[in-house]
């Protein structure tokens, strides 16, 4: 244990999480398989927070009262230093409060608290968003874990898919630029599988914004009882990201989202975009994520 970062354990599962972004950096079975992206350098993190806004805003800028404030890609959460609440054996808590530095980019009062729990089968992540303020908080939230694709080595990328717990019929959303498009796509999913290639991600991420599934699955081949894989599950979320690069990167990101980014076009108060969360003075929002993971 140091001040930087805290492993929680139970049964064969471990998790690491750091203080820097509140942001796990590792989550390992009893046979020692890493399931997170280890920040290699052709994308150098593991699994950031997204807060006060997911995706992007035209011209990185947030308007609020005649103000105009600079909040570039996915907010600050993910570079900013949280404080340790709760330290235990299987439970960690992280707190983030509004200061001087975020109330020079995103002028509302704040706190983000984040528990991270794990148990014998997998780990959750509950995101609490708090305004602490006396008027409206408009925020949106999200994750970003990244896994390792393909999970096991050796076995080809292509071979893996995303198998939603019920048939994704409705059309993808995509970026142009960082902003959503104006039109909708055809979806990749072929009811509830989506096959995975480095070329879904040409047009950077997909966008699930009609969702019918809260989880998902990844793994290799049509029977992947006896392979390495993951599921993910989510809790008061409405969107869902998928994205890699395109070049080759062996890792894919499964991203559970409470808004998404500006609509290309949009320039109005921030407090007016698309997809926000409005909480009331006094209120909160609570969202939830869980990962399973093979045990062998």
């Amino acid at each position: 244990m140091t001040d930087d970062t805290h492993t929680i354990r139970s049964g064969g599962l471990t998790a690491t999480v750091k203080a820097q972004g509140a942001e796990m950096c590792s989550l390992r079975n009893d046979a020692g398989v890493e399931f997170v992206w280890q920040a290699e350098p052709v994308w150098p993190r593991h699994a950031p927070l997204l807060f006060p806004i997911v995706g992007r805003l035209a011209n990185d800028e947030l308007r609020h009262k005649g103000k105009t404030y600079r909040l570039t890609q996915h907010g600050f959460a993910r570079d900013s230093r949280f404080q340790w609440a709760e330290r235990g054996g299987s439970r960690c808590v992280l707190v983030l409060e509004d200061n001087e530095t975020t109330r020079a980019l995103y002028p509302f009062a704040f706190r983000l608290t984040a528990i991270y729990t794990i148990d014998e089968t997998g780990l959750d992540l509950s995101l609490t968003v708090a305004n602490t303020g006396k008027e409206i908080l408009p925020a949106s939230l999200g994750g970003h874990p990244a896994f390792n694709w393909p999970l096991q080595p050796g076995v080809p990328k292509e071979s893996y898919a995303l198998t939603f717990a019920n048939a994704e019929s409705s059309p993808i959303r995509r970026l142009d630029g960082g902003l959503l498009r104006a039109a909708a796509e055809a979806t990749p999913v072929k009811g509830t599988v989506l096959p995975l290639s480095e070329a879904l991600f040409v047009d950077d991420a997909i966008i699930f914004d009609r969702l019918e599934s809260s989880s998902v699955r990844f793994a290799a081949g049509e029977d992947a009882s006896s392979a390495r894989w993951l599921k993910m599950s989510w809790k008061g979320f409405r969107e869902l990201g998928v994205w890699s690069k395109p070049s080759g990167a062996p890792f894919l990101c499964i991203e559970p989202w409470r808004g998404h980014a500006s609509p290309a076009g949009f320039g109005g108060e921030f407090s007016d975009k698309p997809g926000l969360m409005h909480i009331a003075p006094g209120a909160e929002q609570r969202l939830s994520f869980r990962i399973e993971v093979a045990s062998f």
